[in-house]
Formats: C-alpha cells, sequence, structure tokens
C-alpha cells in the first residue's frame, strides 16, 4: 500500500480546511472494536490491520498508537510508512493528546470526525488539550480522499429465533421502558450494534465475524424506532417488527429525530459526538451505561441452553481437528493458513454453523509470540512436527458464540517451552477454580491467573476474560477479568472467557483458553457466592506438561474436565476418532 502518497492527500486536505493535526481512530459511528470495511480509514491511512489502533497525522509527523496485543504486529506493518509506533499505556509513551501539545503550536487546532469518536472520548480528548490546542469536529475528510472506499454492505438482516432469544422484542422493550421510566427521560438511543441486534432478536452480517447491522434504536415510551437502511429489512421482518411496537426509518433520519426531543438517555462512552451535536440546546441529557449492556450480559435460560449446543458442536469439530493435526503436520505440506482453513471445515460439518467468530489466530513458533497474530498468504509460514503451535478461534452458531485456544505441542519441545506452558495452565486452572461472593468485578480475580507467572517475573499485557455473546460480538462487556480496574461486577448468567498467556519474542507463545459460565455456588450468612462452570469441550495438551509443577488439586482438576469432555463428546464421534480422545483425556 502506498502509504506515504495516502498521507500526502490527508494533508492537503488538513491544510484547505486550517487543520495542524487530524486524528484517526479504529471505531465506527457505533463505537464498536470491529467495523464495516466502509469505516476502516485507519486501516486505509496507516497500513496497520489490527483491530485496535488510533492515527495521529500532523502536517509533517505521523505516530500510531496500538495496544500490547499488536507490538510486534504494529512494529513490523509500519516499518516505511512514514508513521511511528506509540506503545499504549506503556510508561513513557506519550498520549495522543500529550504528543500533540509537544509538537503543535499553541492556538492549532485538531481535527477529528465527530461520528467516529464517542462522547466520552471527544470530551476526555478536549479537556487533555485545551487551553493550548482546539478541537475541531468535522466531516469524514475520507468520504473523498479514499476513491476505492467500499460501500456499506446491504445484506439483509435475518431473526435469532425465539428458542435461541428467549425472550420476545416486544418483552426486551419492556424491561428497557422500566429502566426508562426511572429517568423522566423522553427516550433512550441504542447506538451499540450488538444492542440493537440482542434488543430486535435480529442478526446481521454487516461486519466481518460479527453478525450485527449498521443501525440505531430510539425506544420511546410508546414507541420504537430502527434507523437502517430499509433495503436491509425483509418485508415478514418489517411485519412482524411492526407488531412488536417497531418502526423503520432511514438510517441517517435519527439525526432529525434526535433533534427534536426533549430529554434523552445517552450512553456517552458508546454514542457518537455527532449525535450529541445534532441534539437541542434545551434537551436535557441524562448521560449513564445503557441498560441494555447488563441485560445482554446476564443469559437466560434459553440462551444458556443455546450456549451449551454451540459449545458441543464446536468441541466436536475441534476434537475431529486435532485427531487430524499431528499425523498431517507429520506428514508434512501443512502451513500455518491451511490449518486454519482445515479447523474452519471441520467446523462447517454442523449444517447451522455460519462462520467463525474471528479471523483465526494460528501462530506457529515464532508467530505464537505475536498475539493477535492472523496467517495471511504474506506471513504464512510451514508448520513442522516440532515446537508449538498457538491457535486461538471460535465459530459462529445460531445456538451461541464460541471461543477457545489450544497450545499443541507438535513435536519435541524445549524444557523452558514445557515450564511456560505449565505455568500458564496453572493460571487458567486457579482461575477457573474460584469461589467469590457477588459483587466481585473481574478485577478482583485477576490475579489467580497471573500468580504462578508473577512468581518467576513474567507477565502478559492483555485481558485475562472478556464476555461472550449468544451469537453476537465475541468480545462483549460490561465485564471483563483484566488487571485494570473494571468495575462491572460478574453476575451469575454471564459468559466470560479465562485465557492467561505468555509471549516470548521471537520463540513461541502460549495461552490456553476456555469459555466459562458464571453460576450460582453457594449462600451463607456472609451472602451469596458465586463459581465458573466451563462450557468448553475440548482436551488440553498434557504433552507439554511438566507434571511436577502441578498440585494435586490441579491435576484432579485436569483429570476431571477431561472425564467430562470424554464423556459428553463419545456419543458424537466415529471409532477412530473416539479412541483419540480416551488418549487425549487420560488421567496424568
Amino acid at each position: 500500500m502506498n502509504i506515504p502518497n495516502r498521507l500526502k492527500l490527508l494533508r492537503q486536505w488538513m491544510q484547505q480546511n486550517q487543520l495542524s493535526a487530524y486524528i484517526i481512530p479504529s471505531t465506527d459511528p457505533h463505537c464498536g472494536e470491529y467495523v464495516p470495511e466502509y469505516w476502516e480509514a485507519r486501516k486505509w491511512i496507516s497500513g496497520f490491520t489490527g483491530s485496535a489502533g488510533t492515527a495521529v497525522v500532523t502536517l509533517d509527523k505521523a505516530a500510531l498508537w496500538t495496544d500490547s496485543r499488536y507490538f510486534i504486529q504494529a512494529r513490523q506493518q509500519l516499518n516505511g510508512t512514514g508513521f511511528e509506533m506509540m506503545k499504549e499505556r506503556v510508561e513513557g509513551t506519550p498520549t495522543q493528546g500529550e504528543w500533540l501539545k509537544q509538537i503543535l503550536p499553541a492556538g492549532s487546532t485538531v481535527g477529528l470526525c465527530g461520528e467516529m469518536f464517542a462522547q466520552q472520548e471527544f470530551e476526555d480528548l478536549q479537556i487533555e488539550i485545551a487551553p493550548e490546542l482546539q478541537l475541531a469536529s468535522t466531516e469524514d475528510p475520507f468520504t473523498a480522499l479514499w476513491t476505492d472506499r467500499p460501500s456499506l454492505p446491504e445484506d439483509p438482516v435475518y431473526p435469532q429465533p425465539l428458542y435461541y432469544a428467549g425472550r420476545t422484542a416486544s418483552e426486551k422493550l419492556s424491561d428497557i421502558r422500566t429502566q426508562l421510566e426511572s429517568t423522566a427521560c423522553e427516550a433512550i438511543l441504542l447506538s451499540a450494534l450488538d444492542e440493537v441486534a440482542w434488543t430486535t432478536n435480529l442478526r446481521g452480517s454487516d461486519i466481518h465475524c460479527n453478525p450485527v447491522f449498521v443501525s440505531y434504536l430510539l425506544i420511546q415510551h410508546d414507541k420504537a424506532t430502527l434507523y437502517i437502511n430499509k433495503k436491509k429489512v425483509p418485508q415478514a421482518i418489517a411485519d412482524s417488527l411492526q407488531e412488536q411496537g417497531i418502526t423503520l426509518a432511514g438510517y441517517s433520519q435519527v439525526f432529525v429525530d434526535v433533534a427534536n426531543l426533549s430529554s434523552l438517555w445517552l450512553a456517552p462512552g458508546s454514542t457518537n459526538h455527532a449525535i450529541y451535536q445534532h441534539l437541542s440546546e434545551n434537551c436535557l441529557i441524562y448521560q449513564n451505561n445503557s441498560p441494555v449492556s447488563l441485560m445482554k450480559a446476564v443469559k437466560n435460560e434459553a440462551e444458556i441452553n443455546g450456549f451449551h449446543q454451540a459449545m458441543l458442536h464446536d468441541g466436536i469439530a475441534m476434537v475431529k481437528f486435532l485427531h487430524w493435526l499431528k499425523p498431517a503436520v507429520q506428514a508434512g505440506g501443512q502451513t500455518e493458513c491451511s490449518i486454519a482453513e482445515k479447523l474452519n471445515q471441520f467446523r462447517s460439518e454442523y449444517d447451522d454453523y455460519q462462520n467463525v467468530s474471528f479471523d483465526t489466530i494460528a501462530g506457529y513458533q515464532a508467530h505464537g509470540a505475536i498475539v493477535h497474530y492472523e496467517p495471511t498468504p504474506e506471513s504464512d509460514i510451514p508448520v513442522l512436527p516440532e515446537g508449538l503451535l498457538l491457535l486461538d478461534s471460535g465459530g459462529q452458531y445460531p445456538e451461541g458464540t464460541t471461543d477457545i485456544t489450544r497450545t499443541i505441542a507438535l513435536g519435541p519441545v524445549t524444557d523452558e517451552m514445557k515450564r511456560d506452558y505449565t505455568l500458564i495452565l496453572k493460571g487458567f486452572i486457579q482461575l477457573g477454580l474460584a469461589k467469590f461472593p457477588e459483587g466481585t468485578c473481574g478485577t478482583q480475580l485477576d490475579i489467580l491467573a497471573r500468580q504462578a507467572i508473577w512468581s518467576e517475573g513474567k507477565n502478559y499485557f492483555h485481558g485475562t476474560g472478556h464476555g461472550v455473546g449468544s451469537h453476537l460480538c465475541c468480545h462483549e462487556g460490561p465485564h471483563q477479568i483484566r488487571m485494570n480496574h473494571m468495575p462491572a461486577a460478574l453476575r451469575a448468567g454471564m459468559t466470560v472467557t479465562d485465557e492467561p498467556g505468555l509471549y516470548i519474542e521471537g520463540k513461541y507463545g502460549i495461552r490456553t483458553e476456555d469459555t466459562l459460565l458464571v453460576v450460582p455456588f453457594m449462600e451463607t450468612e456472609f451472602g451469596r457466592f458465586l463459581q465458573f462452570e466451563h462450557l468448553t469441550l475440548c482436551p488440553i495438551d498434557t504433552t507439554p506438561i511438566e507434571l511436577s509443577l502441578l498440585t494435586p488439586v490441579e491435576k484432579d482438576w485436569l483429570n476431571q474436565y477431561h472425564k467430562h469432555v470424554y464423556e459428553t463428546l463419545l456419543p458424537y464421534l466415529s471409532a477412530e476418532v473416539t479412541e483419540w480422545l480416551k488418549e487425549a483425556t487420560k488421567a496424568i
């Protein structure tokens, strides 16, 4: 990609609009982590393809901030582009605002597209750079500069059946209106695409791997309006929505309609600045997190049953794949890309399988140390019968969404690999064994996953766990398990991943991950306590374990888990695969 020429075009546009700098985030008007190709302007301007990053361009400099998952990848992809890589949240790295204040003259104006910035981010940045610099919201410059820009998708939406959703859209609207009444607001606007999809019991294909569709949903006390490209809504679905009290309007009509409201509930972290700009000066704004975020995160009985079914389908595919893997590597000719494609083929044997829930991370040896490495034809390498393969993957099923990581020894491994593999396994088991009182947040549990590696002066810098959607986005909040404080409490019915890792640059990466369900544990005079149930059904490779490092409790947990995996999957496997699984799950 000719990044220097693209920078030149942007700088010319900046000069024409009296801007000294321009900020290009990774998001879209719905503040999403993953976005339609139409809004991948940060990728277009920088050449960096990771899912998280912010590009900042001045008239003579350019820099890109990204987090620890992408440090290695960003350094490689930004080489020769004119962009400097900034290691986000690493000591010594300036924030975007600090960097701009260091290099721009006082009085300079910094531009950004208001639709691409959450209101909270806009306000925080405005405060950070004032009074030296001014912040200006502009139209999207890439409408003109990006001449071969992809169009917005027009694929139709489809229903999420009630037997998977558990509650009708009208019932969900009633719950939301109950929350709305407590604010005395006239309406609430849902901007996050997974919240709109969950509330309407619809799904779409506008974003790769994420079954959502570009839209807004305005919920008032007596009506609800879905703002969407109407071409995307089949008549039968439009009629069904109408029956449940939801009418359709054009996507851009939302800016007109919110301007006529006297009061509105908005979530500043997921509503873009442009929406705020269109509000009447007299509009009373109630700013708080959307209630749908928590409603969606706490799965109902139908959704929990769906997760069990999705994990069963996924477990069958994973076991068939693992049975195939090592002999295929031994025979030769396999690469990271061919392995990822083969796993997708096994998942596709289930008729209702839809797609991967994210692009498969198949990192062999040194590539495994690139936390979110995705093999491409350019980066693909042969996979040999030695060392470690880190395989992080997932599937989208109508019943639910899966996310699983296994690190597999394809042959001889070093003592260092075995020790690190076992330390990560210990953290994975210890977190999964946790018992904790209601009200506990993920940050309070994070140390359980890290204690074993911390004791040897090692660490990983990504989160330990995230929520998983019910046939929705693989990454779901508001709860997380990570070092930095995330206040959302874990509640019974939430799904969350358990995925500690360790990455030795230039050598190998290790991660083990299951998806867990938060369930009741017990109630005592001290209150209600919760625990985790492992939903994932797939053996953990025991060949690289240094058994002397595992405690009796950890060994017993692993044996019981493997017994459960074997007994659950046994009825669905051929005799040959069953024999392999029996060996893979034997007690250690």
